[in-house]
Formats: structure tokens, sequence, C-alpha cells
């Protein structure tokens, strides 16, 4: 039954979402779904945990075995082509992410896709200490990107992908140029001085 509601997501919207539509979808009752799911905000739950688990994986096959800035492009073009290909599943991440502390299984599913990214930022010789910001500057210029796409938000004619490509470019940059933390560049004036 997750399967076939995320599919109505995709094609018809994660807000959409309703036990009447999946009920039609499967020809019975909405009171026979009540067997295997415990109402719209389960499922809801249900499309989003299972969502999050296969971008989670889509990121992972696309970096794996690639470094620095090839994991990043392979990464960002992975991020992109899932909410591309899974509008409503990608709505669900967006919509539906859980709290740590109120639903942990779920936080802990959801989190997946940046533990995928933690790796890929790390190629970059950044510090730890720089890598809350550095993912969510990625996943932030990611995401408005896409969602600005889904939308219909650009409408200048010129090609969308030239611009995608400008974008993951820009963040390469940016994550070689990264600026040095204070505590890290003192640690390495100490190293020249000494």
């Amino acid at each position: 039954m997750t399967e076939e509601a995320a599919r109505l997501c995709d094609e018809q919207g994660f807000d959409r979402l309703s036990l009447a539509a999946v009920a039609k979808r499967f020809g019975v009752a909405v009171p026979s779904l009540y067997k295997h799911v415990g109402g719209l905000e389960a499922l809801r739950r249900e499309v989003a945990m299972a969502a999050a688990a296969d971008f989670a994986q889509a990121l992972g096959r696309a970096a794996i075995g690639r470094a620095e800035a090839d994991a990043l492009r392979a990464a960002a073009r992975a991020y992109r082509d899932y909410a591309r290909a899974h509008p409503g599943r990608y709505a669900a991440l967006q919509q539906a992410a859980p709290r740590p502390g109120e639903d942990d299984e779920g936080a802990a599913v959801f989190y997946r896709s940046v533990e995928v990214l933690v790796p890929v930022v790390r190629g970059f010789g950044l510090a730890d200490e720089a890598l809350i910001d550095v993912i969510r500057t990625v996943r932030s210029a990611l995401h408005g990107f896409v969602d600005l796409e889904l939308s219909g938000g650009f409408g200048l004619p010129q090609g969308v992908d030239a611009s995608f490509d400008v974008l993951v470019e820009a963040l390469v940059r940016t994550l070689r140029d990264w600026p040095v933390s204070a505590a890290a560049q003192e640690g390495a004036d100490g190293a020249h001085g000494g």
C-alpha cells in the first residue's frame, strides 16, 4: 500500500494524499484500509519514511567510489534526478520530516541522506567542525534550485540544466575555498612558527 500511495503522491502531490484516493486505487472501501494502516497520518509517515530511505540510497549509489568534486557532482545530480522523478516523495521529505525526540526511528531514516553527504564533503579536506555548516549550505542550495524548478519558478527560455551545472560548480569552488576556522588557523600558524 505504501508504494501505491507514494505513486499517487508523485502523480497528484503529497499534500493531496488521501485514504479515499488510495482506496479507489485498490478498488476497496476506505474502512478496509484501516486493517493495513492506522489512518492518513500513519500512511503519510510510511510514504515519507520510504522516500527518505530511497533518497539516501540514490545519493549513496551516485557518490560511492567517487571523491571530492566528482562525488559532489554525482550526489547533486542524484538529488535533482530523484526530486524530478518523484516530486510527491520529495515533497514528503520536506513536509513530513520527523523530529528527533518525537520519532527517533523516523529521524534516523531521514538522517541517512545526511550521512551520505558527510564523506562527500569530507573529501574536500574540511575540518569536522565545519561539516554541519557545509552540509546545510549544500542541502540549501540544492533544495532551493530543485524547489524552484519543480514549482515552475524558472520561466526564462534558457535551459535549466546548464544553470544547475553552474550551481554545482559554484558549490565545488565554495567547498574548495571554505574558510579555515580560527582554531585550525592558529594550529597551522603555530606549526609554521615553531
